[in-house]
């Protein structure tokens, strides 16, 4: 089968699902929103920007990095949301000239803002896939009339959608997806890799050496949290840093990890203003196997978020045995039963953010019961191998319409 994906190349997510149609024997070409490097047996890989996807500081995995933090993203994501449209008829133009050209059986765009706006506006012959992010239709949609009418517009235009959430699929018929459509409820990132996330130890050996000489001058008797978000606009890193003191005043040792802070402003200001410099590390973006290391380490993975499907890093996260405590929302309530395999609290709560972390460091048994049952969670819904069928049968059900 000839797929053409439509996608910021640089994601994280996108290099999974990229990683994992090659790995099904499928002809894959990218089309990419925004320049990247990536080294898979791709077909071709072609760039088409769209709504000032060059704007701003990106780091390598298609993440933002905003001096001033999630107010200066924030900001980007407002000039986007309002201006971007005037980008479509160029972007338009040279995504019908690609595709006329490769005669691929299949368009998936990888989330609706604004790769799959873009596809619903070219070449109708083609079946469309529409790939929604957990904040698409919670954050994005409802953000300005034209998002909304553009997001509509393009679930319309689907032939079938794939979500992370079964909260998702349901909001993807009120914003206009036939009933007649194929869906699917798949992790958006491919599915998690059971070689690399588990509950064992990874060799350090293949950690960077600076991250390893970081690591290696923890206290082994601390206590390790981990928030791998990041700083994103719908993420309340506020929320995490303002836990700290209080968590610190029942363990002292504790010592709070965060992957892809460093470097960031907003956090330094934080650390600065709460006096808790020797209790905070901030990290660079990490490779996938140091993610890992660090879930592995942790006892407690956080993400205080306001909007959401289902993050790759929770997956990863429970995979390897961390007990998670989340944003009390609709999409990680299919995954955490509160008190049984996770804890579920509101995201603009420093205090009940902290109360959490401390009753999951408190209580071994909690977490030992929770690890078990999240396992089990991973192999049947999330493992890689069993993500590629469900997406192989998916496919063709579409292109069988």
């Amino acid at each position: 089968m000839r797929v053409a994906i439509l996608a910021d190349g640089r994601s994280p997510i996108t290099r999974g699902w990229l990683s994992l149609l090659t790995e099904l024997g499928y002809q894959v070409h990218l089309i990419t929103t925004f320049p990247c490097e990536i080294n898979l047996p791709l077909v071709s890989q072609q760039l088409v920007p769209i709504a000032f996807s060059g704007m701003g500081n990106r780091k390598p995995t298609g993440e933002i990095s905003a001096p001033g933090g999630a107010g200066a993203i924030r900001l980007r994501a407002a000039i986007r949301r309002w201006l971007g449209m005037a980008t479509f008829p160029t972007a338009a133009y040279r995504l019908r000239t690609i595709l006329d050209r490769l005669d691929v059986d299949l368009l998936h765009a990888l989330r609706i803002p604004y790769e799959g706006m873009l596809a619903a506006q070219v070449n109708p012959e083609i079946p469309l896939v529409l790939s929604v992010w957990g904040n698409d239709f919670t954050l994005h949609a409802n953000s300005t009339p034209w998002m909304g009418w553009l997001t509509r517009r393009a679930v319309r235009r689907a032939h079938g959608l794939h979500a992370d959430c079964q909260r998702d699929v349901n909001l993807s018929r009120q914003w206009g997806l036939g009933m007649n459509r194929p869906t699917v409820v798949l992790p958006g990132g491919g599915g998690i890799d059971r070689s690399m996330f588990h509950t064992g130890t990874t060799n350090p050996d293949l950690l960077e050496p600076g991250l390893r000489a970081k690591l290696e001058a923890i206290p082994p008797d601390a206590p390790w949290v981990i928030n791998p978000r990041g700083f994103r606009a719908y993420v309340r890193s506020d929320t995490f840093f303002q836990s700290i003191p209080l968590i610190l005043h029942k363990f002292p040792k504790a010592i709070f990890l965060a992957p892809s802070m460093l470097g960031e402003a907003q956090a330094n200001q934080w650390i600065t203003r709460l006096g808790i410099g020797h209790s905070v590390v901030l990290l660079p973006k990490l490779a996938p196997v140091e993610m890992a290391a660090l879930f592995q380490r942790s006892q407690v993975a956080i993400s205080p978020s306001e909007h959401d499907g289902t993050p790759n890093t929770f997956l990863e996260a429970i995979a390897c045995g961390c007990f998670p405590v989340v944003g009390d929302l609709a999409s990680l309530r299919e995954w955490v039963q509160d008190g049984t395999n996770g804890l579920l609290i509101d995201p603009a709560s420093p205090e009940a953010l902290a109360q959490a972390v401390i009753t999951a460091l408190r209580d071994p048994g909690l977490r030992s019961q929770a690890s078990a049952h999240n396992q089990t969670m991973i192999d049947t819904r999330a493992e890689r191998s069993q993500v590629g069928r469900e997406l192989d049968r998916f496919y063709c059900e579409v292109i069988a319409q």
